[in-house]
């Protein structure tokens, strides 16, 4: 069963607390990457007004100094009519009287109406001394200065971003490994009731793409949230600080921005928590296809199954559209602020700028605050975007990681060695139903099996058959009554120790990556080539692994050209290598044929030797030699016995029996 649909939004808020809490153990390189963020978006700030100062220096040294200019035509014009000319000495520089003369000649030629064109001209018939003082100047050390202290600046705002980017980029990393082990780990502690009611594919995505969400995102929002917010407030303060009236005017230009971002934010957080569920929906449908394809290819499902693909994948499609739509507006929308911020500031600003108020520097500044308010919304505004895929992820990521595991049994001090085993079990009026179920599956289930005997249970389907082996290994903990071993309640031995009392062969076979050899003696330390091959040949698996190009080191995995029975020949191989005082076979010869199961009976006679043995099977000719026969319908025994006492009776297991030879 796949995961919810996402028809409403998830709980953001408690989401990101809850990753904030989970992320505690990086706090310090966190905490170092946001001041590292904070301290390079104040740098940004700074740089504006040394911009500002910089234009300024280079445009006085563009134009005539016409503070001193006005200073030097009005002194000696005052000086002239009052009878009282004496030498004059600006920026350190001395104008004789015989200079100050011919200065006011010539300004008088130049007319009333005269324009700058030809006020600059007259500059050139002016004395050397004045000319010094009023002439254009280019101060190089202060522009020098003003430039390397900016570059400085640059250059330090690009050193702390990549270091706080580095130590981002560490924490996602090393958050994400952390989960996926805590993920690993999980797995092995959740009950089989989990995996009951939900889909292999739907647990994959939460495995790969949500942690992989996860680490992508928060690498590329926390920093750059803090750093933007650091920037947006401090460029407001800077503006204020700088000029209130270009301030009012940049961020009533942005209003717009602001509503619209919050706005479409609003609206798209159920899109992104869509995309990750959808996503579950999708990968569980593909898992359960390709698991099953040659099902689907023999009863021709590829229609069925193609149609439900492509509603699972419109639907992420349209989530995907839909979020990727509206995250994709605020781009546009903040570039659109932007400019008419810049339209709105130089207007304003020239206004200002020819009434005095202000420097054309001031104008420069304010036209880089602009670009400083406005990116930070269009920046936050896609951290925000981020943040919301981190918290749908995240969600699902903590819901598996939050489901009830199985019971702790760190309290449980009993241990039965396998050598000290004696081979008896007891089923003491086992009941036991599944979560889903409204009646139980195994209902006052009552049997002995005594050390040394092979005990077959048989039934129809759904009789527990199978649920009855999977209580014994405590895969599943009983409602009701008690199994034991050897005297000892399994509730007081672990899970891992019944386990190793256990050698199981089920009817669903699996290969791992790797050789035979390493398939066959799988958790098995120090088993020794001979012990492999001697098995392999006593169930005729020998001249199959010799056939392969490297015999026993070829490698070999479950999607390798090898057929059902030799997959399940192999697992079978690897079952009998163990050494354990119980055996379970469940189903474990249905994929091969009759005379090789002829062959693997022989040698599960020897191996059932001195154990105690439960085998399932519906071939009912393969338990003929069983020493009790359970005959179990809707969960409980109804008859028991020998294969002959229960043919004598001619019950439910004499019909079972004479089924198999009807036609």
């Amino acid at each position: 069963m796949g995961p919810a649909p996402a028809e409403k939004a998830k709980d953001f808020k408690s989401a990101i607390k809850r990753l904030f809490r989970e992320l505690k153990k990086h706090r310090i390189l966190i905490i170092i990457a946001l001041i590292l963020a904070t301290v390079a978006s104040i740098l940004s700030i700074a740089a504006p007004n040394k911009l500002s100062e910089l234009t300024d220096k280079i445009s006085e040294g563009l134009v005539v100094n016409t503070k001193n200019l006005e200073y030097i035509g009005t002194t000696i014009q005052n000086n002239f009519a009052t009878g009282n000319m004496q030498e004059l000495e600006v920026d350190g520089i001395k104008i004789s009287i015989e200079d100050q003369t011919k200065f006011l000649e010539i300004m008088s030629t130049a007319g009333e109406n005269a324009s700058a064109e030809e006020n600059y001209a007259k500059i050139d018939e002016m004395p050397e001394n004045i000319q010094e003082v009023v002439k254009p100047f280019m101060d190089m050390t202060a522009i020098k200065n003003i430039a390397l202290f900016l570059a400085i600046l640059y250059i330090s705002n690009a050193l702390l971003n990549f270091i706080q980017s580095l130590c981002m980029t560490d924490v996602a990393n090393k958050f994400a490994k952390n989960l996926r082990g805590r993920i690993s780990t999980k797995i092995n502690k959740l009950p089989l009731k989990y995996f009951d009611r939900n889909s292999i594919g739907d647990i994959l995505s939460r495995v790969t793409n949500d942690v992989d969400t996860i680490a992508q995102s928060m690498n590329q929002s926390l920093a750059t949230l803090v750093s933007n917010v650091t920037l947006f407030i401090g460029t407001i303060i800077m503006m204020f600080y700088t000029n209130w009236i270009l301030a009012i005017t940049a961020i009533v230009a942005s209003v717009v921005g602001f509503a619209l971002m919050f706005l479409i934010l609003g609206k798209s957080q159920k899109y992104f928590v869509a995309i990750q569920e959808g996503l579950g929906e999708l990968n569980g449908h593909i898992e359960e296809v390709y698991s099953g394809l040659n099902v689907v290819k023999a009863y021709n499902g590829k229609k069925d199954v193609d149609k439900k693909f492509d509603v699972l994948n419109q639907k992420v499609y349209d989530s995907n559209l839909k979020s990727q739509f509206l995250s994709g507006l605020m781009q546009p929308i903040m570039n659109f602020t932007g400019n008419f911020g810049y339209v709105a500031v130089c207007i304003v600003g020239a206004l200002l700028a020819m009434n005095g108020v202000i420097s054309f520097g001031v104008i420069v500044a304010f036209i880089t605050y602009v670009r400083l308010f406005t990116s930070p919304l269009g920046q936050m505004a896609q951290a925000m975007t981020l943040l919301q895929s981190t918290a749908a992820a995240s969600e699902r990521v903590f819901e598996f990681l939050d489901e009830e595991e199985m019971p702790d049994e760190s309290n449980i001090k009993s241990v039965l060695k396998k050598e000290d085993a004696k081979g008896e079990i007891k089923f003491e009026n086992v009941v036991f139903q599944y979560d889903n179920n409204d009646t139980p599956t195994i209902k006052g289930f009552s049997a002995i099996a005594k050390p040394g005997q092979k005990i077959a249970i048989v039934g129809p389907t759904g009789a527990g058959k199978t649920t009855m082996v999977n209580l014994l290994m405590k895969f599943y903990d009983i409602n009701s009554g008690d199994i034991k071993i050897d005297g000892i309640s399994t509730k007081d031995l672990t899970r891992e120790n019944i386990h190793d009392l256990f050698t199981m062969v089920l009817q669903d076979t699996w290969l791992f990556d790797g050789t035979v050899k390493e398939n066959i003696i799988y958790n098995r330390e120090n088993a020794t080539d001979d012990e492999v091959k001697e098995i392999c040949k006593t169930i005729g698996l020998d001249h199959f692994i010799r056939t392969l190009p490297k015999g026993y080191d070829s490698n070999v995995a479950d999607n390798d050209n090898v057929s059902a029975g030799q997959r399940q020949l192999l697992t079978i191989a690897r079952g009998m290598l163990q050494e354990t005082p119980f055996l379970i076979l469940d189903e474990a010869t249905s994929n091969v044929d009759t005379r090789t199961e002829e062959l693997i009976q022989q040698a599960m006679d020897k191996l059932t030797e001195g154990k105690t043995s439960f085998i399932i099977a519906h071939r009912l000719s393969t338990i003929k030699n069983a020493d009790l026969i359970l005959v179990m319908k809707e969960g409980n025994i109804i008859e028991q016995g020998n294969h002959d006492e229960l043919m004598e009776r001619k019950g439910f297991y004499a019909d079972l029996y004479n089924a198999q030879f009807e036609l």
